[in-house]
This record gives structure tokens, sequence and C-alpha cells, in this order.
């Protein structure tokens, strides 16, 4: 139940936003081995002079944030970086304008199924990949 965000700095039409929305979706139903349909995914544009990046980095730089559980093995996230790497560079985007962050709080941290802890029931897919 990973939760992305896609954050741009330059406008896309639809079509190419949702494509980059789908990129970060295979690559971890790939990587993380996520359910099938496991989408929480946004996009989000901001203005040029709304988002500073380092120097050196094109109008495509692209932020992306991934929240999601604990668990995942080091050469799982390898994968998922290079996955959405990859499937970025087939949208136009360089691999040096990607950057990626993962956030990782303690199951006891998300409130789900009604408000129950994650770390109390069964999530019904396998966070040891």
């Amino acid at each position: 139940m990973p939760l992305a965000r896609i954050e741009v700095r330059k406008h896309r039409p639809p079509e190419e936003a949702t494509a980059l929305m789908e990129a970060v979706y295979l690559a971890q139903r790939e990587a993380l081995k996520v359910p099938e349909g496991d989408r929480n995914i946004r996009y989000v544009e901001h203005r040029p002079e709304h988002f500073a990046v380092p120097p050196g980095k094109s109008e495509n730089y692209t932020l992306v944030e991934i929240t999601l559980f604990p668990g995942r093995s080091l050469a799982a996230k390898k994968a998922l970086y290079q996955g959405i790497v990859r499937r970025f560079g087939k949208l136009g985007i360089a691999p040096e304008d990607v950057f990626i962050v993962l956030n990782e709080p303690p199951l006891d941290n998300w409130g789900l199924r009604g408000g129950q802890a994650a770390s109390e029931i069964d999530l019904g897919f396998n966070l040891k990949v």
C-alpha cells in the first residue's frame, strides 16, 4: 500500500501525467510485489518559481516520494529506483533528473480498514521482498 507522490516543475498533458503515474505503479508492482490495483499515486505540478531544484537539473526534474510499509530489502528498493528511472526514461526524463525518496513509518503509524493499526491486521501480502 505505498503512497506515491510525483512532483514536477513543468506542465504536462494529461496523458503524460497518467503515463508517469503508471510508470511508478508498474515499478512498485515489479520491485515491491504490491497487490494488483494497489494504486495510491498523486501527480503534482508546481510553477517553476515555486519549485527550486539543484543546479544543473533540467525543466524535467522530477521528485518521487514514496511512503511505504517497512520491511523491503535493499535489493527490492534498488529495483524500485531502477524501475522508475527506466520507465521515466522512456517518457523523456533523463536519469539525472529523477530524485527518489522512500519513507518507511512503522506499521503502528498506519491507520487502515476503519481505523485499525496496520501492525494489528493481516495485510494480505508479503512485506519481506
